[in-house]
């Protein structure tokens, strides 16, 4: 899914899609093909809207990187997971949908099987999430109160933006219309179909401000050095 507009990450997107920002010398979007190709994956379809021209300049039909890629092009931004449905044929696999601005080590094919193994219609990549509140918080009953918390450490999974899905999944979709992935995790579960969080333990970096861009790069010059 690499249609957004990467508003966030102004003014470095003013005249560039968010996927083609270079990291350690070449476009986010490349770092994660170049993932997927050394696991098996051959096909690829991007979802372009903002600057897809450019992408498309890039990467062209992918034979310069040995895979096969195809696009749709949105009219108008469809959510990350709307434009699935302007797909001409539907897979016949079980499939990866990935945003197009996260950069992590994950195992694209051990989160196939875990969707397979649990016999779910969809799979969502989380991540544990840490927060240290900088705070003393003050635990209260009404104006009473109840207990003290030094700098409390705040845990959630938070969803990666990663996914495997069954074919059959699309059918939650309405052809051209807006949606976002967790709306289908939604719609599946409202239907009666499993749905199972996939934790993943690998690094992994939403790139959508100006400082995870900045820790992208960092991160992949160190692995160059070793």
């Amino acid at each position: 899914m690499v249609g957004g507009q990467g508003k966030r990450l102004r003014p470095f997107t003013e005249s560039c899609p968010k996927p083609m920002l270079k990291i350690g010398g070449k476009p986010m979007l490349q770092h994660i093909l170049e993932r997927a190709r050394s696991q098996g994956f051959r096909k690829f379809l991007f979802c372009v809207n903002y600057y897809g021209e450019m992408i498309g300049e890039f990467f062209g039909n992918g034979s310069k990187f040995d895979v096969d890629i195809e696009y749709i092009s949105e009219a108008e931004p469809l959510g990350t997971a709307g434009a699935l449905s302007l797909m001409k044929t539907r897979p016949r696999e079980s499939f990866i949908v990935t945003n197009g601005d996260v950069l992590t080590d994950i195992d694209y094919t051990e989160l196939l099987n875990f969707l397979q193994v649990h016999e779910a219609h969809g799979a969502m990549a989380v991540k544990l999430h840490e927060w240290t509140n900088p705070f003393g918080v003050v635990e209260m009953d009404g104006l009473d109160i109840t207990g003290f918390s030094e700098k409390p450490v705040m845990r959630s999974h938070v969803n990666a933006g990663i996914y495997g899905l069954v074919p059959e999944a699309l059918e939650m979709l309405e052809p051209g219309k807006y949606c976002d992935m967790p709306a289908i995790f939604e719609n599946l579960r409202a239907s009666d179909k499993r749905v199972v969080a996939y934790p993943m333990y690998e690094p992994w970096l939403d790139v959508g401000r100006p400082d995870d861009l900045e820790q992208a790069e960092g991160s992949v010059s160190t692995t160059q050095k070793k």
